[in-house]
């Protein structure tokens, strides 16, 4: 199975990323070459001809679209252990590729070979993965990736930093990072990805190659589903036209019981807010909801965290057990990231179901107007016929809306409680 298996209807990146690839790796044999002529002297990199293949990358898409996906294939095309020429092993190793068969010239990105496996899996010594479950990344961690692309690859290929989340780069992090992307050390390689082009500093953005990556299509999220998760055909369909082509969310939603019952609950919203004490009521709702998986997190990941930084500092076992003296800084610093992190899931989860909303009432126009469009959430279409019959387009075009300002207003930090109430307070009044 090649690495650029798991990405979903994006052929025109892939074509791209895979003609880079296989530039990337003639630079590196180009340079072992000269390595090998002129001994204790680097290596050029030059292969002759315009290559394309460069040193920054930025992959923007919507949610759902595959980015993070797209970058580690690409990723490990780069880390792939048989891309040079050579006779073919005999007998032939365990796991071979038998469809890419590397001396005969295919292209880098087996999936099988050590370097693609530790990549697509988050061990390589030369891949760097790096996400967030908080608000933002600051300069500290910024300047710390930042002295790690300037190491040489430990295994002579590529040292490649995958940024998942470079839209919550702040600002002062952007300038940190701008910095190492202005002037690449050799062989590093920078992937970022954000959800949108404005959504990363224009001085960065200048400086990298730009892919757009585009919603996936629902049948092909569905056939992934039944192909690598082993999901029944029924219920993957289901799923991939419920999330429109969102993949993470779609795999959620077919594999977790209690992500299906809390989609149902928010798909039912539309019908209880006939008066103002139901709308705060259902906003209340949605605030707890979320409030609940913040918790949910916290209890699997809070206290062993806490426990095992207890441990380091050589607190006693126990939670009882007294910390060294100077230490309580640090617990302080771990108990912020902990709040953090609990509004970060407070928020994604508040945002998830404010989605499914836009879903809902995105379904009530296509009834209205009577376009040739499937339905998202065709299991609810009583609800769907209900409210389309008791409203105009153009009502349900305002209540789209104010589920859109309710989102902005949620990045803008404001409070979640009072920017729902204001939400469900518009849907009633259409």
């Amino acid at each position: 199975m090649a690495v650029w298996d798991d990405v979903v209807g994006q052929e025109r990146v892939t074509q791209e990323l895979a003609a880079a690839a296989r530039d990337a790796n003639a630079l590196v044999s180009a340079d072992r070459a000269l390595d090998a002529a002129t001994p204790g002297e680097p290596g050029a990199g030059e292969s002759g001809g315009a290559s394309r293949m460069t040193h920054a990358w930025l992959f923007t898409g919507p949610p759902g679209s595959g980015r993070s996906t797209v970058a580690r294939a690409f990723a490990a095309a780069l880390q792939c252990a048989h891309p040079s020429p050579g006779p073919h092993p005999s007998p032939a190793p365990y796991g071979w590729p038998d469809d890419a068969d590397r001396a005969l010239g295919g292209a880098p990105g087996c999936g099988f070979c050590d370097g693609c496996h530790t990549t697509l899996v988050g061990t390589h010594a030369d891949v760097e993965i790096v996400r967030t479950d908080l608000l933002s990344i600051g300069v500290k961690e910024t300047r710390d990736l930042v002295r790690r692309a300037s190491l040489s690859p430990a295994g002579g290929r590529w040292q490649v930093i995958v940024l998942e989340d470079a839209d919550r780069l702040t600002e002062g992090a952007g300038n940190v990072l701008l910095k190492a992307v202005e002037e690449p050390a050799p062989r590093t390689v920078w992937l970022l990805c954000a959800p949108s082009i404005e959504d990363v500093l224009p001085t960065i953005r200048s400086r990298c190659r730009h892919l757009s990556l585009r919603t996936p299509p629902v049948d092909a999220v569905a056939d992934v589903l039944v192909r690598r998760d082993g999901i029944a055909p029924e219920a993957a369909a289901a799923a991939a036209r419920a999330t429109q082509g969102h993949i993470g969310r779609a795999r959620r939603l077919a594999t977790d019981e209690r992500t299906r019952a809390r989609r149902a609950a928010v798909l039912k919203l539309p019908l209880r807010i006939d008066d103002i004490g139901g709308c705060l009521k259902a906003a209340q709702e949605l605030i707890d909801a979320a409030g609940e998986d913040a918790k949910q997190v916290a209890e699997e990941v809070d206290t062993k965290e806490t426990e095992e930084l207890r441990a380091a500092l050589g607190a006693a076992a126990g939670t009882g057990g007294r910390l060294p003296r100077g230490t309580a800084g640090v617990m302080k610093e771990l108990q912020d990231r902990q709040k953090r992190r609990a509004t970060r899931t407070q928020r994604d989860s508040l945002d998830l179901a404010l989605v499914d909303l836009t879903g809902f009432y995105r379904d009530v126009l296509t009834l209205q107007l009577g376009a040739p469009v499937p339905l998202a959430n065709d299991e609810v279409r009583d609800s769907l016929d209900r409210v389309a019959r008791a409203s105009t387009p153009v009502r349900t075009l305002r209540r789209i809306e104010a589920i859109l300002a309710c989102r902005e207003a949620l990045d803008r930090n404001v409070a979640p409680l009072l920017a729902v109430e204001a939400m469900t307070v518009a849907l009633r009044a259409g």
